[in-house]
């Protein structure tokens, strides 16, 4: 499948000259040395109104970046792990008031971080138990080891769960792993991102009787037509793979990250439901127009277009934001204006960010630098492929928000 354009832009109120920034914009990011290469796509009304790509997939191997191009999209199989959940949910499976423990028995008895070190912390029991919603909306007080943040991610670090679990673990056992550790805090009471869409993939595996991968194939990805989306690239196809970069801490260079790289490349033995999934921008593409659609595509419907708009809404108690919702000291990570629903931030109020949105747009990212956003007010979708991590490296999204927004001309 390619994304080519399907209509004239005008048609649906964009404007040619000014969606052409997009593309002189992000050239330089390559032409400097900054990005190695990049893929995007611009929806308007379900039209394809911009689709570019610019620079090499592989900067060392000389190959460009091509429409069939597979981009490890990392977080960005959140949302999908998020759908998975809802199906389930809206054939009676599972409530979202649920406690995890019901299916997960090693999440009976969690405990939460209080105080202390690494290498002594003190804990006390969880009030509360997990709630699915708590996984959803990433309140359930887990964590990632790579956020380096707090005593709870050197905990994590500490157990073998890094940017991955310990060597051998399959979900099952990563999900049992995770269990062990403390908890960031009270479930329920703050806003953390972690490994929260991974223990529900998990979750998803129990309560549907199918392995995370088996699900998504059979449930997902193929009544969506997603058939290049995966989990790992065999030889055929790991010449369409981008490399991975990240920017050098001296120029700011994109430079090759193969030791991180290298796991797209062979079958893993864990389905990170939080991050394991690749995928081309056509692929991404039918997901998005799906969410837009409400829950249907080319007359396969997956989820209500009710249940859509339920995800779509901020689940954060008291209608917090993000920056207010967090734990201390992390705010200057997180968005101002910006909620969380069941699988997708939630644009409450763009003023605050100083980024060009609509209320109600929902989104998300990859560590590697991936982007999309659904917006459904101007019934505009937008995807950024690229392969630098983390993702914090560039303003590369709020950019494509000023680009994007500025050609809607109606």
């Amino acid at each position: 499948m390619s994304v080519t354009v399907s209509t004239d832009p005008g048609r649906v109120g964009l404007d040619p000259a000014r969606l052409a920034r997009i593309d002189e914009h992000f050239a330089r990011y390559v032409d400097d040395g900054r990005l190695a290469g990049w893929q995007i796509v611009v929806t308007r009304r379900g039209e394809i109104a911009h689709s570019s790509t610019y620079g090499l997939r592989d900067r060392e191997a000389g190959t460009p970046v091509e429409a069939d191009t597979l981009w490890r999209i990392y977080s960005m199989t959140k949302p999908i792990t998020s759908v998975a959940a809802m199906m389930l949910w809206e054939e009676g499976r599972l409530e979202l008031n649920d406690p995890v423990s019901r299916w997960l028995p090693e999440f009976a008895d969690v405990r939460v971080y209080d105080r202390g070190s690494v290498l002594k912390p003190y804990t006390v029991p969880a009030t509360e138990p997990i709630r699915i919603w708590h996984l959803l909306t990433h309140t359930a007080g887990l964590t990632y080891g790579f956020a380096q943040v707090s005593v709870v991610d050197g905990l994590y670090r500490a157990a073998g769960f890094d940017l991955g679990v310990p060597p051998g673990a399959d979900l099952a056992a990563a999900s049992a792993g995770l269990a062990r550790l403390p908890l960031l805090f009270q479930p329920g009471t703050s806003w953390n991102y972690g490994v929260s869409t991974d223990v529900l993939g998990r979750l998803v595996e129990v309560i549907s009787g199918q392995s995370l991968d088996a699900f998504f194939a059979e449930r997902i990805l193929g009544p969506l037509g997603m058939t290049d989306t995966r989990w790992w690239v065999d030889a055929a196809d790991a010449k369409r793979l981008a490399a991975l970069y990240a920017p050098h801490p001296a120029t700011g260079q994109a430079v090759r990250a193969d030791g991180v790289g290298r796991a797209a490349l062979a079958e893993p033995t864990w389905h990170s439901g939080g991050g394991g999934l690749l995928s081309t921008a056509a692929d991404y593409h039918r997901f998005t127009q799906f969410l837009l659609r409400g829950g249907e595509l080319d007359g396969v419907r997956l989820l209500g277009p009710r249940t859509v708009r339920f995800m779509t809404r901020n689940h954060l108690p008291g209608n917090r934001d993000l920056a207010s919702f967090s734990p201390e000291g992390f705010a200057e990570t997180i968005l101002d204006g910006v909620g969380f629903g069941l699988g997708f931030a939630v644009v409450l109020d763009p003023v605050p960010s100083r980024v060009p949105s609509s209320v109600g747009e929902f989104y998300w990212g990859g560590l590697a630098s991936t982007a999309f956003w659904v917006d459904p007010v101007e019934e505009v979708t937008a995807l950024l492929f690229t392969q630098l991590m983390p993702s914090s490296t560039y303003p590369l999204r709020s950019q494509l928000r000023q680009l994007v927004y500025s050609a809607i001309v109606d």
